[in-house]
């Protein structure tokens, strides 16, 4: 129901204003979860959660094919090991690689060695890190889609201790909690991270999970984590991204119109989108 709220915001409308052409794909099938046995307790419904990742992996790499942006709406944060498989799929044809800038209030670098819950959308950075579950990883048959030095992690402020031995074993050099932005500024923290994304790339993706700003603006998420970034500071970054211009693909996910008020959180994401694709103030 995720994006079916983002569009209710007006996300197409909004976007076509700012002078964009805009194309809806559709949804990407999902099976019902409540039709399909779970497997296993330590990563719940990975063989569903895969194809569907594996579609929309397809879907990414056919828009990028046809000289088109690829901006994914969610729903559940699993579907990053496919959004971002696509866009490196394509550059890595070309002879490119691509960067990431992971926003998020958790790293969801878990394993199904490692999680505590077996959500698998607790591990699609492990995956796209080479890391595991295998069957998330190795979409298109190979592993790791992005290099741990242009993966940056920006945000971050609930990371289990397992986690914690995750990003030091995968070799990420480049994390900024909360705290980072709370002492050091949006501004800094994000050129510091475009810079480690954009080195010697083709660009970057962007993963920006709702849960990263505070609940008191985005209520309606599915983990949502006290201390996030405010209204202004997740413009801010957005702003900060259109004004870079190596963006090269795009999603913003888990918005949750059931736990929402008044589709705030889904109008927010739409907000974000915006600034993200160039509106500006002046």
């Amino acid at each position: 129901m995720g994006p079916s709220a983002v569009r209710v915001a007006g996300l197409e409308a909004r976007l076509e204003a700012l002078g964009h052409q805009v194309a809806d794909g559709g949804n990407i099938r999902v099976e019902i979860a409540e039709t399909q046995a779970s497997g296993s307790r330590n990563a719940r419904y990975l063989n569903e959660i895969t194809e569907t990742c594996i579609r929309t992996a397809e879907a990414v790499l056919a828009a990028l094919e046809e000289g088109r942006f690829p901006l994914l709406l969610g729903g559940d944060h699993s579907l990053a090991a496919g959004s971002v498989s696509g866009t490196a799929e394509f550059y890595r044809r070309r002879g490119q690689k691509v960067g990431l800038l992971w926003i998020d209030a958790h790293s969801d670098i878990n394993t199904p060695e490692t999680s505590p819950s077996g959500n698998v959308h607790g591990m699609p950075l492990a995956a796209l890190l080479g890391l595991g579950p295998e069957p998330l990883a190795k979409i298109f048959g190979y592993a790791p889609k992005i290099d741990p030095e242009n993966a940056v992690l920006i945000g971050v402020r609930d990371v289990d201790a397992a986690e914690r031995e995750n990003i030091r074993r995968a070799g990420i050099a480049h994390v900024y909690t909360m705290r980072d932005i709370d002492e050091r500024g949006m501004r800094v923290v994000m050129e510091e991270a475009l810079s480690a994304a954009g080195n010697g790339t083709a660009g970057y993706h962007v993963s920006l999970d709702m849960d990263w700003i505070d609940p008191v603006d985005a209520p309606g998420v599915g983990t949502p984590v006290r201390g996030g970034a405010t209204y202004r500071e997740a413009h801010l970054a957005m702003e900060i991204l259109a004004d870079d211009g190596r963006l090269l693909s795009f999603e913003v996910v888990e918005v949750n119109p059931v736990i929402d008020e008044h589709n705030r959180t889904a109008e927010l994401a739409v907000e974000l989108a915006c600034s993200a694709f160039g509106k500006k103030i002046l």
